[in-house]
């Protein structure tokens, strides 16, 4: 009986893992973002960029976003830093603005964003470029239920006083900082 055991015991598999298989998780992240880099350069999505900030890091980028058209953050640039983690997509990225924005989802300190997709909304099908467009609609649609500014809530229903005290912030991006 133990020589059947032992025959049906599972062996040791001599075969070498496969990067992105299970065998090098940072190796599958690296490959994903260094598809939604190419995919990002590729598109034809006005007003986002982003990159990483030196080639020996793929998980550390750099990108800028513009206001919307139509909107009081219309002709402004932002700055924000991209964090991936280790377990990118399965987590969201960290993500903050440089420049400071005034606004009711960011905090005009720290520069972090109260937004559901990067945090309890979650979900491994959005891409960096899913990310983007939907910091810059945000921009245009902040949701006031949860706000992280609650001067800039407060104020969102007069364009004119919240244009005014956008701009008391607001610092322009040059084309060197987000190139």
């Amino acid at each position: 009986m133990e020589q059947i055991t032992s025959s049906l015991a599972p062996r040791a598999s001599t075969k070498p893992a496969v990067a992105g298989a299970g065998g090098d998780p940072a190796g599958s992240v690296t490959k994903r973002l260094s598809n939604e880099l190419m995919t990002l350069m590729m598109s034809s999505s006005p007003g986002i960029s982003a990159f990483p900030k030196s080639d020996a890091n793929l998980f550390d980028w750099v990108g800028t976003i513009e206001g919307p058209a139509g909107t009081v953050y219309a002709g402004l640039k932002f700055k924000i830093t991209i964090n991936f983690p280790p377990n990118y997509p399965m987590a969201p990225p960290a993500i903050k603005f440089d420049s400071p924005c005034y606004h009711p989802n960011v905090d005009i300190n720290g520069g972090g964003i109260c937004l559901d997709i990067l945090q309890d909304k979650w979900s491994a099908v959005y891409s960096v470029q899913t990310i983007l467009l939907s910091l810059q609609s945000l921009l245009g649609e902040p949701n006031n239920a949860s706000p992280l500014n609650s001067d800039a809530a407060n104020m969102w229903d007069t364009p004119e006083e919240f244009k005014i005290q956008l701009l008391k912030y607001y610092r322009p991006v040059s084309d060197e900082e987000s190139d």
